[in-house]
Formats: C-alpha cells, sequence, structure tokens
C-alpha cells in the first residue's frame, strides 16, 4: 500500500519533469526552424521590394516609391520574350526527348528479367552523380569538330542526356505498377510489344509520365551552364543565359529590372511545381489502386 502510494505520488513530477523536456526542446526545433525561414524569407523580400523599387539596390530596404517601372524595362522582346520562347523551346524538346527515350528504356527493364538489370539500373544510378562540367569540356570539342555549336537541336538532344539516367529511374518505377496481365491480354488478341506499350501500358501511366515531363522541364528551365557554353547566339539564348544582361560594365547591376525579370522568370517553374505536385499526388494514387 505505502509503495503503491509513493508511485503515484513520483509519477506526476516524472511526467511533469518529462513534459518540461519534451517543451525545451519543441522550443529549440522551433527556434532553428525560424532561424532557417528568416534565411530563405530575406532574399525572397528583397526580390519583391526591389522589383517595385526604381532605386533599388543591393541591400533589402522598403522602397520610398514604389512602382512598376521595372516590369516596364523589361517587357520587352530582347529582354524577355525571345528568352522565355527559347527557354520553352529548349525545356520542352529536352523534356519530350527524354519522356521518348525513358520510356523505350524502361520497357525492358520493367517487363524482362535479366541478370543485366540490375548492373545496368546502378549504372544509370551513377550516371545521376555525374556533374554536368566535368564533362563540358569534351563536349564542347566534340561540338567543334561535328559544325554543332549554336545548334538549338544539338543543344536539346544533349541536354537530355544529362536528365535521362533519372528519367528512366521514375519512368521504371511508374511502369512496374501497370500490371502485366493486361499486355498479355493485348498480345493474345494479336497486338504487338510496341502496339501494347503504345495502347495499354503509356495510357495507364500517363499521369506518372506528365510526371517525368514536368521535372525534366523545370530541370532543363534553371539549366545555365550548358545553354551559355554551346549557344553562341544572343538571339538563341534562354533566359538563364539572357540574365547576364542586366550586369553592367564596371560592377554596375541593374537590381530592380534584375529583380523584376527573376520574377516573371519565376512564374512558369512555379505553376509548373503546383500541377507536378497534383500530378504526384494523383499517379502514387493510381498506382496503389493498380497494385491492390
Amino acid at each position: 500500500m505505502m509503495s503503491d502510494r509513493l508511485r503515484t505520488r513520483e509519477r506526476p513530477e516524472l511526467s511533469t519533469a518529462g513534459g518540461a523536456e519534451r517543451r525545451k526542446a519543441r522550443f529549440a526545433a522551433d527556434i532553428a526552424l525560424a532561424l532557417i525561414g528568416v534565411c530563405f524569407v530575406l532574399p525572397l523580400l528583397w526580390l519583391l521590394f526591389a522589383a517595385v523599387d526604381p532605386q533599388a539596390g543591393h541591400q533589402t530596404t522598403w522602397p520610398a516609391a514604389p512602382s512598376l517601372e521595372n516590369f516596364r524595362a523589361v517587357l520587352t522582346l530582347d529582354l524577355l520574350f525571345r528568352p522565355l520562347a527559347n527557354s520553352f523551346v529548349l525545356s520542352a524538346g529536352t523534356a519530350a526527348v527524354n519522356v521518348v527515350a525513358a520510356v523505350l528504356a524502361a520497357y525492358p527493364l520493367s517487363r524482362y528479367q535479366s541478370r543485366f538489370n540490375k548492373p545496368f539500373m546502378y549504372s544509370v544510378l551513377f550516371g545521376t552523380s555525374l556533374p554536368v562540367t566535368a564533362i563540358m569540356v569534351p563536349v564542347y570539342g566534340l561540338f567543334v569538330q561535328l559544325h554543332l555549336l549554336d545548334s538549338m537541336a544539338a543543344t536539346i538532344f544533349f541536354m537530355a542526356t544529362t536528365t535521362l539516367p533519372m528519367a528512366i529511374w521514375m519512368t521504371k518505377n511508374f511502369m512496374d505498377s501497370v500490371p502485366l496481365e493486361l499486355e498479355e491480354a493485348a498480345w493474345v488478341d494479336g497486338a504487338s510489344t510496341m502496339a501494347a506499350l503504345r495502347t495499354i501500358v503509356m495510357p495507364l501511366m500517363r499521369q506518372g509520365l506528365g510526371v517525368v515531363f514536368i521535372f525534366v522541364f523545370i530541370q532543363a528551365w534553371g539549366n545555365f551552364f550548358v545553354p551559355f557554353i554551346l549557344l553562341l547566339s544572343t538571339a538563341k539564348q534562354p533566359a538563364a543565359v539572357s540574365i547576364f544582361s542586366f550586369f553592367g560594365q564596371h560592377g554596375a547591376i541593374a537590381y530592380g529590372q534584375l529583380a523584376a525579370f527573376s520574377i516573371l522568370y519565376s512564374v512558369p517553374v512555379l505553376l509548373l511545381y503546383a500541377v507536378v505536385s497534383r500530378s504526384m499526388g494523383s499517379s502514387f494514387a493510381l498506382s496503389g489502386a493498380m497494385k491492390g
């Protein structure tokens, strides 16, 4: 009896001490997250304030006379519209080539069991870790020898190779969720392998292919180094490269126009990010439904 009473007296004290420790740990975590959030918010605040400040500088300050002059200055054919069109052509072409190549590469990896599948997938995974800068010197020499410099099509195909490993991994995962029995039924009806792939597999994984397309599109949209090296004409350079036009000589930088251009340049990516977030959820739901 006496021991039970002692335990009942000790339990509130232990629970109180444990609750205090948890509150301290939670408070410390909240402080750390708040500091990290401030590090991300401050550059965004500078971007928003500088975009509407005609006298913007490198410091984050509230604009004295907010206006849309910076946006009017960059809304021209040479500064914004042509570079954005070039970025769209490069990104969409890269994504389209990636989807086609990834489907053709992922199909045998998903449908046929071989002892070479795992080594090949590991090789593909290794390819995702290779930095593009490590191979740009031989690639540039190859483009010079083949007279492919300043070629939009050649740049698209090379950019597609840099993102293809990850596209193959993603496409294979989506393709694994499509039941093989559906293809076998199509084969019984006389369909060829490619016909079954085109009419059965790809329609069932169209949301997954959309995710792959948008993922590669976003990666290519922000690619600066490859177009900067391989595209020499100003009329063919994407927006990621034309951003250099806001950095003048002798250290002079048009901060306000740079901020306005950056906001307009980020709008397509933000829209695609919203689309890919919804597509990822629906694709995983479709995958779980087919597996169940």
